[in-house]
């Protein structure tokens, strides 16, 4: 049986293209959740936080030599704390910015892993196409804003 990481990693960028979707025909607010901003900026955290942890994990299993085991747990910590900060103190269209720039550099480390043979190229391959999807539903977002 195939593993369901892939699929699942592909519909968790359904929020983000339907949030999308939904600011583009002017649906500013979503019934029991709030706006359809602060939903998008709320689970692209989330998901940023998760992504953030998956590369913080990667290092637990690395050799003490490895560059990598000191680079993944500094970084994914910045990038974690980062956004958060930035959520609690940027205007929507600020945060929503801050993602694309959270987003895009996870995925740059992605690819220095996958380089580094730290990750495999099936998971990469998925990873730069849902962040293509996501990166590009919250620009579609941000120009909206």
């Amino acid at each position: 049986m195939k593993k369901p990481s892939p699929y699942l990693t592909f519909a968790g960028a359904i929020p983000f293209v339907a949030c999308a979707l939904l600011l583009a025909i002017n649906i500013d607010s979503l019934p029991y959740l709030g706006t359809t901003t602060d939903v998008l900026s709320i689970y692209g955290l989330v998901i940023a936080s998760f992504m953030a942890g998956a590369q913080w994990g990667n290092h637990l299993s690395l050799a003490d030599n490895n560059r990598w085991a000191i680079i993944l747990p500094l970084v994914s910590n910045l990038i974690a704390i980062g956004l958060w900060l930035g959520f609690l103190t940027l205007s929507a269209i600020g945060f929503i910015w801050l993602l694309i720039l959270g987003f895009a550099s996870m995925l740059i480390i992605d690819y220095g892993l996958n380089r580094a043979c730290i990750i495999t190229q099936d998971y990469f391959k998925v990873r730069t196409y849902v962040t293509a999807i996501v990166v590009a539903s919250l620009i579609m977002t941000a120009v909206q804003l």
